[in-house]
């Protein structure tokens, strides 16, 4: 969470095509500010963006202990209450079979390996954890799906549905958008999230297709992102306005990120 960032944005005019700001945090395992300081948080980022503010990553790994996340949820969803939008982080672990996307890999320490433990049910898709007992539906739920992953979107959707979930955050990757048949993935996968409020992150610059080699450098061509943006907004969300879209239920909101 970082108030410059904002002042840059206002700077640049950028702020103009934005209806909501969106922050992120993980006090308990990677940010320097404690758990009980979330509302001055968002209150900051509220005066200086002059815009509502939504919560749209959050969440507590279980790393240590199932104990530390069953506390960091139940704290969290007490102090962002009056929140508009919370999207817990996450739904699932992450399996160790797959690598987490960060900067720097296993070179990050216990840092790094935080990231498999952050669902509320385990790795398997079927075992619940302490957390789960605190876990509150007027929350939403931030959940990524790996490219052609069935399995886990079936498993998510049968979960969401019995947890009372109406919101939740995920993404379309634009470097995935390259792979052939890339678009019958994203057709099958918005098809079954058809039931809940989705917000989607459109993510991941192509290594061939940024400044560098890796999916978090701008674009080489500004233009070809935009492109991408474009075209999901056309299949998925027709006839909206510009900016970040914001509706009532049942529809997209669209959140544009390299």
């Amino acid at each position: 969470i970082d108030p410059e960032f904002i002042v840059k944005l206002r700077e640049h005019g950028a702020l103009e095509a934005v209806d909501v700001a969106a922050v992120h945090g993980f006090p308990l395992d990677w940010n320097n500010w404690g758990i009980n300081e979330w509302p001055a948080q968002v209150r900051l980022i509220e005066q200086i963006a002059a815009m509502p503010v939504w919560v749209t990553e959050v969440g507590v790994s279980s790393f240590g202990a199932e104990e530390v996340q069953a506390f960091g949820i139940e704290r969290t969803c007490e102090l962002l209450c009056g929140v508009q939008r919370v999207y817990w982080y996450s739904l699932f672990d992450l399996p160790s079979v797959r690598a987490a996307t960060t900067r720097h890999k296993e070179s990050e320490g216990s840092a790094y390996y935080r990231h498999f433990h952050m669902g509320l049910i385990k790795s398997d898709l079927r075992t619940p954890k302490l957390a789960l007992r605190h876990f509150n539906p007027r929350m939403g739920i931030c959940q990524w799906f790996h490219y052609e992953d069935e399995q886990t979107l079936e498993q998510a959707v049968w979960w969401l549905k019995r947890l009372g979930v109406r919101q939740l955050r995920t993404g379309l990757s634009w470097a995935d958008s390259h792979i052939p048949g890339a678009w019958d993935w994203f057709d099958r996968q918005m098809r079954a999230l058809r039931p809940f409020d989705v917000m989607l992150t459109l993510c991941f610059t192509p290594p061939s297709h940024g400044k560098r080699p890796d999916h978090t450098s701008p674009p080489c061509d500004a233009g070809e992102y935009a492109y991408f943006c474009r075209e999901v907004v056309t299949r998925y969300a027709p006839a909206r306005p510009r900016g970040l879209i914001y509706a009532p239920s049942n529809d997209l909101v669209l959140d544009a990120t390299v």
